[in-house]
C-alpha cells in the first residue's frame, strides 16, 4: 500500500528511539494539545486570581495527558507508526489508554465547572451549556457500561480485523480520525471508573473495579491473537519499506507483544487511583461521623447542665 496520500516517507531509516522522538508535528494534534494545556491553565489561573486553591497533583497529570499525545502524535513516532504496525501499536495504546488516564485524573471537567462564570438568570454561557451536556441523556448513554465495554472492545476487533483501518490509514484526515476516536474511546471508558469529574453514572468502587477487569481480558487476548498468528493480518503493514530492515509478521507479533502488555498497565494506574480515592472517601466519611458524634455530645452535655441548673434553680 502506497502511503504517499498521507504524505508520509516511504523509505525511512530502520526504526530507534532517537529518530522515533525527532519533532515532526501533526497541525490537527499540535493545535489540540496547545490548546488543551492553554484552556486548562486559563481555569487554574482564574481559580488562583480567585482566592481559591486547585491540587498541584490534577494539574501535573493533565500536563502529562496532554504532553503523552504530543509524544504519540508530534514526533517521529507518528511517522513510522504510519509504516510500522509496533511503532502504531505505541501510539494506540498510549492515546487510548494512558493519556485518557493522565487527562482525567486532571478533572478538566470539575476545574471548567468551578472556573466558568454563570451567566445570569435565564441565560446560557458556556457553564450552563456544560451541565446541560453533563445531565442529558446522550451522556447518559455513552457512559454507561453496557456501551463503553462493547465499544472499548470493538474499537480493536472491529478496527483491525475489517478493511476499515486500511481505508483510514490511507488518508491524513482518516488517521487523524482513528487516533481521536482512541482517545475519545478511552475517555468515555475510563471516565465513569475513575470518577473524579461529575458525570451521569457514578458506581461504588467494586463496581468500577469490574467495569474495568470486563474489558482487560479482551485487550489481551486482541494482543495474543496478533502475537500467534502465522501471516500478517492488517493489508497495510504487509509490505513494510525496504529501508526498515524489519519483516511484516515480525512486526506484527512485536505488535501483539505490545498491545498484550499494555492491557495491564491501564489496570495498575487505575487501581492504584480508586484505592487511593476509596480511602480518601473512607476518611472524609470517618471525619463526618466524628463530627456529628462531637455535635451529639455537646448537645447532651448541654442539656444535662441544663436540668442541673434547672434543679439549682427549683432547690433555691
Amino acid at each position: 500500500m502506497d502511503h504517499s496520500g498521507h504524505g508520509m516517507m516511504t523509505d525511512l531509516p530502520p526504526f530507534t528511539l532517537g529518530r522515533g522522538l525527532e519533532w515532526s508535528a501533526d497541525p490537527f494534534f499540535l493545535t489540540a494539545c496547545l490548546l488543551g494545556l492553554a484552556l486548562y491553565g486559563w481555569g487554574v489561573v482564574r481559580l488562583v486570581r480567585r482566592g481559591d486553591k486547585w491540587p498541584v497533583g490534577r494539574t501535573v497529570a493533565y500536563v502529562a495527558g496532554v504532553l503523552s499525545i504530543g509524544l504519540m502524535m508530534c514526533t517521529g513516532l507518528n511517522d513510522y507508526g504510519m509504516v510500522m504496525f509496533s511503532v502504531h501499536m505505541v501510539q494506540h495504546m498510549v492515546i487510548s489508554m494512558v493519556s485518557p488516564i493522565l487527562i482525567l485524573l486532571g478533572a478538566p471537567i470539575t476545574l471548567a465547572l468551578r472556573a466558568l462564570p454563570t451567566a445570569g438568570r435565564g441565560r446560557k454561557g458556556p457553564r450552563e451549556l456544560l451541565l446541560m451536556l453533563l445531565h442529558s441523556r446522550y451522556m447518559r448513554i455513552i457512559t454507561h457500561p453496557a456501551f463503553t465495554i462493547p465499544l472499548f472492545i470493538a474499537s480493536l476487533y472491529g478496527l483491525y480485523f475489517t478493511p476499515l483501518f486500511d481505508f483510514l490509514m490511507g488518508s491524513k484526515a482518516g488517521h487523524i480520525a482513528m487516533m481521536v476516536h482512541f482517545l475519545a474511546v478511552g475517555l468515555v471508558f475510563f471516565w465513569p471508573i475513575m470518577g473524579v469529574d461529575p458525570g451521569p453514572h457514578r458506581p461504588g468502587y467494586l463496581l468500577r473495579m469490574l467495569e474495568l477487569f470486563a474489558g482487560m481480558p479482551f485487550h489481551a487476548f486482541f494482543g495474543i491473537a496478533l502475537m500467534m498468528a502465522s501471516a500478517p493480518m492488517v493489508e497495510t503493514f504487509q509490505n513494510p519499506p525496504a529501508s526498515l530492515g524489519i519483516e511484516a509478521l515480525s512486526d506484527q507479533n512485536a505488535a501483539g507483544g505490545i498491545a498484550w502488555a499494555f492491557s495491564e498497565v491501564p489496570s495498575v494506574l487505575v487501581l492504584i487511583a480508586l484505592l487511593f480515592q476509596w480511602y480518601a472517601s473512607d476518611q472524609r466519611q470517618a471525619r463526618r461521623q466524628d463530627r456529628a458524634a462531637d455535635r451529639d455530645g455537646d448537645k447532651e452535655l448541654e442539656a444535662y447542665n441544663a436540668y442541673l441548673a434547672s434543679l439549682h434553680a427549683r432547690g433555691r
